[in-house]
């Protein structure tokens, strides 16, 4: 199949669908997910140091995404036997920042014909033509496309911040809300622009507690327990 085919999916699209063999078997992407969160995600290569360290560091915290209802699919060009060599000698070999004897139990996508990166966008031949960049997919239960993020080669992701997006998006979702910079579970969150002052204060004589900075920016308290307790219940 013509690789040029596929445009770049965007946010607020369906998933683009494919199906595939992985380390779990194989999988309908994203039927199989359905009522679920999940992050789709490539790596360039296995037997590779960055590479190494994310899929160490998502399978220490996958019982964290799991806790939110989120699952994880990884993908790279590489082979499924090249997958299963790579991932044991994760577990069997490689020590790092603490973390030893991992086990990546979630599936990782072999992906050789390319296929679901050029689908993804995840080739970006100003990096290579070869591998895959380091793509993120948030993908929400309705398997609508919620984030994008893309890092090169060279750049580790941040997973804490992955983390903090799906429970933002959540959050979102769930209390009609958006969320300021650098937000948290416990943070003020900020409540939708008004349109209008008189609408601000219609908001405020209903009792809501806000603060309002002016007419387009107001917040109002929103606790962590809250927050979690909410969408811990559709786990």
């Amino acid at each position: 199949m013509d690789q040029n085919v596929y445009s770049m999916p965007r946010i607020g699209e369906a998933a683009p669908e494919f199906k595939a063999i992985t380390t779990q078997g194989n999988i309908n992407f994203p039927g199989d997910y359905k009522g679920s969160w999940v992050i789709l995600f490539s790596h360039p290569a296995d037997f590779t140091p960055v590479c190494t360290s994310e899929f160490m560091t998502f399978a220490s915290m996958e019982s964290q995404f799991e806790e939110v209802n989120c699952k994880l699919v990884g993908l790279s060009v590489d082979g499924l036997y090249s997958h299963i060599a790579w991932l044991r000698t994760i577990k069997e070999k490689i020590e790092y920042k603490g973390m030893k004897d991992v086990e990546v139990k979630f599936p990782l996508i072999e992906d050789i014909t390319m296929e679901v990166a050029n689908k993804y966008g995840m080739m970006q031949p100003g990096e290579s033509n070869t591998k895959a960049v380091r793509a993120v997919f948030v993908i929400d239960p309705k398997g609508i496309i919620r984030t994008i993020i893309y890092y090169p080669l060279s750049l580790g992701r941040n997973f804490d911040e992955l983390l903090r997006v799906v429970i933002a998006l959540q959050a979102a979702d769930k209390f009609s809300i958006a969320t300021p910079a650098d937000w948290r579970p416990g943070d003020d969150v900020i409540v939708p622009t008004a349109g209008s002052c008189g609408v601000a204060k219609e908001r405020m004589e209903s009792k809501e507690e806000m603060k309002c900075y002016d007419w387009f920016f107001c917040t109002k308290k929103l606790s962590a327990e809250k927050v979690m307790s909410e969408i811990k219940k559709s786990v």
